[in-house]
């Protein structure tokens, strides 16, 4: 693959943790996000560490609600061989809502990998990016998409689209609208969710299986339901079962699985 990237990463609650070099400091501990936009986030505690000052505005969604926040500058952003400078992040507490072992310096988001191919191995607890790979146009488990990274997704023979994203740290997600489509099961109050801006009301129930995403298929899933949320989304719960591979280049994902992991389907990697 002659990676530029090569790293180990630890995961908590599904979501991945990197050690990441920030003005040549460090390192620091970044949470690997394909649901952010642009480059990624910094939190406060990287802000205080480094004595960043606010470099500007820029608005933010978390699928419910906008909000406009301060950026900081970053000299350098560099994972393993990957280096991005002059980079603007949106700076945010989001360490205080979190579990001690759940807090981060800061998020990469989907832009940092934007001109390559980004191979998520949960199994194997590494993260690598190559420029000189890619997806095939078509084959097992090649999903296209449009939107990042918005893909088909089938549930008993219902036609969805659903978000993969590694920050959430959730299973599946979807609008009540849905469930009650793809759904007989009743649904179970299951407290606030929290999002990056708001909090919404949600219900617990199980979507029956299969549910498809490409080429992997996964029995039945407990799902969170809200009346609010406006997509379906696939989360870290579910995408840690896999292999995943990401193409912005060529808009194109993979969701596989390693040699003698059969349980979830999905196409094959050596």
């Amino acid at each position: 693959m002659d990676p530029v990237v090569h790293v180990p990463f630890e995961v908590v609650d599904g979501r991945i943790y990197v050690q990441a070099r920030v003005n040549n400091g460090g390192p620091y501990r970044f949470a690997i996000d394909t649901g952010a936009s642009g480059v990624g986030r910094a939190d406060t505690t990287l802000v205080g560490a480094l004595g960043l000052r606010p470099h500007g505005k820029a608005s933010t969604s978390d699928g419910v609600q906008a909000a406009v926040v301060d950026t900081v500058r970053l000299d350098s952003l560099a994972l393993g061989g990957l280096e991005m400078q002059g980079v603007e992040l949106i700076a945010r507490d989001y360490g205080s809502r979190m579990p001690a072992g759940a807090r981060f310096h800061g998020i990469i988001g989907r832009d940092f990998f934007a001109d390559g191919l980004l191979v998520l191995d949960y199994h194997g607890k590494t993260l690598s990016f190559s420029r000189r790979m890619s997806l095939p146009d078509a084959g097992e488990g090649i999903l296209p998409y449009e939107r990042a990274f918005r893909v088909p997704v089938s549930i008993g023979g219902i036609r969805a689209e659903a978000n993969l994203d590694t920050g959430a740290n959730i299973g599946l997600v979807m609008p009540k609208a849905l469930y009650t489509r793809v759904s007989q099961a009743p649904l179970a109050p299951a407290g606030a969710g929290t999002l990056t801006n708001t909090r919404i009301d949600t219900w617990r129930g199980v979507v029956p299986g299969p549910v498809t995403i490409g080429a992997a298929s996964l029995p039945d899933v407990d799902v969170r339901v809200s009346d609010r949320f406006p997509e379906m989304l696939v989360g870290a719960h579910v995408l840690q079962e896999f292999v995943v591979l990401i193409d912005q280049r060529a808009k194109r994902i993979a969701l596989c699985r390693r040699e003698g992991n059969e349980r979830q389907g999905g196409a094959r990697l050596p």
